[in-house]
């Protein structure tokens, strides 16, 4: 025993003289241009996001790419523009797919640089069998099983938007009015900011092959994991899949990507790998880009996940810190005879956001309201209270 306190104590004092090592490479300013999407040949609309790599030092996980002319091109010469969304994402409306058609995605960025993906042949994903959820002692897990009865899909990549609906901590019944100035007024129903929407989309790499089986099946296959404690949860819930098909050659790419990205931290993690992408810099063949462009019609599948079918978890709360205060026109100072405008310091200046009236019992007079910060009164701080197209009630 005292031979291991004293290797202990031994590897802290060594570690204590230790001075820290940057290797030259966290701090290299190489900005290598980021290609991200599919071309969609089905009836949805294409969606392309390009970026540039930051230095492992920095605090931004990537800048978005603005200002770029994207079109798709086919083999045949047709053209159909993508447009900037803002934020480094770019659309296109569908597109009028043929036959044993092929695609590429050009580019030319702001600085007139110009990029191109190889033409790739569509490959579209079978239909979605199902989307569903089975519950755990953790949380939630949300499976999509599919399958192609000809054999010819095997490689599958999914993403996932999922979208939640949440309340603000207190329901507003006032609003400050713009005119005129200085005014509180009832909140019109319209105006509501009490129920809203968040939506977010998967970060993780999931995919999944059927090569190395008879049957080109997938089952219990699972995309999406939520915590018991998560919000999310806390009320309605839903979840929508996209499923794409791909070839060996993108597999292999989102694999490499997957391990680079998502499987290293030990020394047990696989090395990272060169990324063998298909899209590149027209006038400079060595410029290193990342991306690789698939196209093809993608299924999706949608389901919606209630609170009352789940066990009595507790979500986390993030207004457990907001209470209520009582805003009022006078307040007397204590100690002295002076008072002050409440109303006029705290909600005139938008410190705090008006909850409902305070009325005086004996005179029936508002006085003031109750009150209290932005963060807790305006659901739109975090998501928006536009209620979504395909939601549904309970």
């Amino acid at each position: 025993m005292i031979g291991h306190i004293g290797l202990v104590f031994f590897c802290f004092s060594g570690m204590a003289c230790k001075k820290p090592y940057l290797p030259p490479v966290i701090n290299t300013s190489n900005s290598f241009l980021v290609v991200e999407g599919v071309i969609n040949t089905g009836n949805d609309s294409t969606f392309i996001h390009l970026s540039r790599t930051v230095p492992l030092s920095s605090t931004l996980k990537s800048i978005p790419e603005t200002g770029s002319v994207v079109t798709i091109i086919t083999d045949a010469g047709t053209t159909y523009p993508v447009m900037e969304k803002g934020n480094g994402d770019y659309s296109a409306t569908a597109i009028s797919a043929k036959t044993n058609s092929k695609y590429a995605l050009k580019i030319i960025t702001a600085n007139g640089k110009a990029y191109q993906s190889d033409f790739i042949s569509g490959k579209n994903s079978p239909p979605i069998d199902s989307v569903y959820y089975k519950v755990t002692g953790s949380g939630v897990n949300v499976y999509a099983d599919t399958h192609d009865p000809a054999n010819n899909s095997k490689y599958y990549r999914w993403e996932y938007i999922e979208t939640y609906e949440y309340h603000s901590a207190f329901h507003s019944y006032d609003s400050l009015a713009t005119m005129p100035k200085d005014t509180v007024l009832m909140r019109h129903f319209g105006s509501q900011i009490y129920q809203c929407w968040q939506s977010d989309t998967s970060t993780s790499i999931i995919l999944n092959s059927s090569a190395k089986l008879t049957t080109d099946i997938i089952n219990q296959n699972q995309v999406a994991f939520i915590p018991s404690t998560s919000e999310k949860i806390a009320g309605r819930y839903s979840i929508l899949v996209k499923q794409y098909a791909m070839t060996p050659e993108a597999y292999n790419y989102y694999q490499i990507l997957q391990k680079n990205t998502e499987k290293l931290g030990t020394i047990f993690d696989a090395q990272p790998s060169e990324l063998p992408g298909n899209v590149h810099c027209l006038s400079d063949p060595n410029e290193v880009v990342i991306g690789y462009i698939t196209a093809g019609a993608v299924a999706q599948g949608r389901i919606f996940v209630d609170n009352r079918d789940l066990p009595d978890w507790q979500s986390d709360n993030p207004y457990a810190s907001c209470h209520l205060d009582t805003d009022v026109f006078v307040r007397a100072i204590v100690g002295t005879k002076a008072t002050e405008n409440e109303v006029k310091e705290y909600i005139y200046t938008g410190i705090h956001y008006p909850v409902a009236d305070v009325i005086n019992p004996i005179s029936r007079l508002v006085i003031g309201y109750s009150a209290s910060l932005p963060f807790c009164v305006e659901c739109t701080v975090r998501g928006t209270n536009v209620r979504p197209k395909f939601w549904t009630d309970y």
